[in-house]
């Protein structure tokens, strides 16, 4: 029996797809802000703040591990449901909160391995959501893209501020965005050139710091539009270190508008 703790985003859907079609024993401990798993009959839609309940569920349904997958947005402490447990561990979630979503997860993870609960890899028993190093598209990156992204990478291993920003957008050698709490539709909104088409790369990496088992950079045909409109020529992702959705059609995409899919 594995625990799904599942957000928003279609990664969970790729994993609850797989764990059926491989008759895998699971439950859902449903976070997502529409309680998008409510028809699942293995499904507990909770509160992020009733940790009472959740370990319980685990415990009584004889559940000693865990998978994370989808996004877990940063709550309204003063609106949240509390249980007795989750008064004793608020103000640990509250602390993490300061440092950005990424890092109530981390603080989640601990507090479940305190009660003998194990988190696995959310990329566990779908390895094919995540790409080798190599180039994916029929257009490479050229010495004028790869100084971009040698630059990118660079920058996004020096952040301080931003300690859990996975995201950055570089052009003609300049930083023109650095993701923010608005998440990396945001970013690219902001990226956006009138004066430049098809310059400039979206670099997505985890943070040295991230916890690669829960909180892995997630690349799919929405950022690939989203990168074309702001006028980019590519995306750069970390071999093995991403969820990639939509493989097929992101690589068509690319291909058809002339841009470019690198994994370093």
């Amino acid at each position: 029996m594995i625990g799904l703790i599942f957000g928003d985003t279609d990664f969970p859907n790729k994993i609850l797809k797989t764990i059926k079609k491989r008759k895998i024993k699971y439950l859902i401990i449903d976070l997502s802000k529409s309680k998008k798993f409510k028809k699942d009959n293995k499904s507990y839609s909770v509160s992020i703040g009733q940790f009472g309940k959740i370990i319980n569920i685990l415990k009584e349904n004889s559940c000693r591990k865990v998978l994370f997958a989808g996004k877990v947005n940063k709550p309204n402490f003063s609106k949240l449901k509390l249980d007795i447990k989750g008064f004793y561990y608020i103000p640990r979630i509250i602390k993490a909160s300061k440092l950005g979503d990424a890092a109530i997860l981390k603080e989640i993870i601990k507090i479940l391995a305190q009660n003998n609960i194990k988190t696995e890899n959310s990329l566990k028993f779908n390895p094919e959501l995540t790409l080798k190093k190599g180039d994916y598209s029929r257009i490479k990156p050229n010495n004028s893209d790869q100084l971009d992204i040698k630059k990118a990478i660079k920058t996004l291993n020096n952040l301080k501020e931003y300690n859990y920003s996975q995201a950055i957008v570089i052009r003609n050698n300049k930083i023109i965005s650095i993701e923010g709490k608005g998440g990396t539709k945001k970013m690219l909104e902001n990226s956006k050139s009138k004066k430049y088409r098809k310059r400039g790369i979206l670099v997505k990496f985890p943070k040295k710091k991230q916890d690669l088992r829960v909180d892995l950079p997630t690349i799919g045909l929405k950022t690939l539009k989203q990168s074309k409109t702001a006028g980019l020529k590519g995306i750069v992702i970390k071999s093995k270190q991403h969820v990639f959705l939509d493989k097929n059609k992101c690589i068509s995409f690319a291909n058809k508008n002339k841009m470019f899919i690198s994994v370093k």
